[in-house]
């Protein structure tokens, strides 16, 4: 089958498009998938350059991908709650940049009927965050004020539509067309982060969320009320600034089970969540693909069409 791979650390010119052999079901609880796209994520790229080594090695050669969308080719024998034909979307972990791949039953969903293949994949990693940040960790309820930095990239537009889904007051960073979009998903306020200064403009913040990381993050500490919390998914917040406002300030590991996706998912079926796709490539061209993660300021999920 065809599949990406690398054989060494470094910048996108290490990916090869590769002939390997399918992957073959070894353990009865596990699914073989027919993918049809898979998602793009930063991690996928701090894998590549090798600087993630100590804290999530891999062995090369390796092929990157994390969560896809396609349909259930084959199972083992103790998967119950899946058969061949039925379209699904799952964590891989790895090997999600290929034709087929092999996910554990616990790691896969049923797709949403109301979005694509595309879509769908979309959601996997950006669902799975916002749930283990806004709700497993933050608790955010009604009627509660969250600040999300970085509301227009993948992750933060899911977390904008799944607080507003609780009733909380959203307000939310964004630059450029992610000004609108932001807009567009339902978030009270939104704040030009490249020409307004987010720590003049609100304050009593219940739960802020930083997804965009980078020096600005220690501005969001002046916005937290007394006890609030400040919860990372890019880089640890600062233990001295927390003490000194007196709040819970953390980075948070995303669980992306297929457990932690099923209240997001219930938003899609329902039309309550909409996946953003920024930009979708063919396999063949993952480098590319990569690079324009890279290159920031993408508003939405970069996505592979693998079939």
């Amino acid at each position: 089958m065809k599949a990406i791979q690398y054989k060494a650390f470094g910048n996108s010119n290490v990916i090869e498009v590769v002939e390997v052999p399918q992957p073959e079901i070894n353990n009865e609880n596990q699914v073989l998938i027919q993918i049809k796209a898979a998602s793009v994520n930063p991690l996928d790229i701090k894998l590549r350059s090798g600087i993630m080594q100590q804290i999530r090695p891999v062995s090369l050669p390796f092929v990157p991908g994390a969560d896809v969308a396609g349909i259930v080719v084959a199972t083992g024998e103790k998967v119950t709650q899946f058969k061949a034909g039925d379209q699904v979307i799952a964590v891989t972990r790895e090997g999600g940049y290929a034709e087929y791949a092999i996910a554990n039953e616990s790691n896969v969903a049923i797709k949403p009927t109301n979005a694509s293949f595309e879509e769908a994949t979309s959601l996997v990693v950006n669902i799975g965050t916002a749930q283990s940040v806004l709700f497993n960790e933050g608790k955010l309820a009604k009627d509660q004020k969250v600040l999300i930095q970085g509301a227009a990239g993948a992750t933060g537009a899911t977390m904008v539509q799944m607080a507003k889904n609780v009733g909380a007051y959203v307000i939310a960073t964004a630059s450029g067309q992610g000004f609108a979009l932001v807009k567009s998903l339902g978030a009270d306020e939104v704040i030009d982060y490249k020409s307004q200064d987010v720590s003049l403009l609100v304050n009593n913040i219940d739960l802020v969320v930083d997804c965009a990381g980078g020096e600005s993050q220690h501005k969001l500490f002046e916005v937290l009320k007394p006890g609030g919390e400040l919860f990372s998914i890019v880089t640890p917040p600062s233990a001295t600034l927390a003490e000194k406002h007196q709040v819970d300030a953390r980075f948070i590991s995303s669980n992306i089970s297929a457990g932690s996706l099923a209240a997001g998912l219930a938003l899609v079926n329902e039309g309550k969540l909409r996946p953003i796709v920024a930009k979708t490539f063919p396999l063949d061209e993952a480098a590319q693909a990569q690079d324009f993660v890279s290159a920031g300021g993408v508003n939405g999920k970069v996505v592979l069409v693998v079939i």
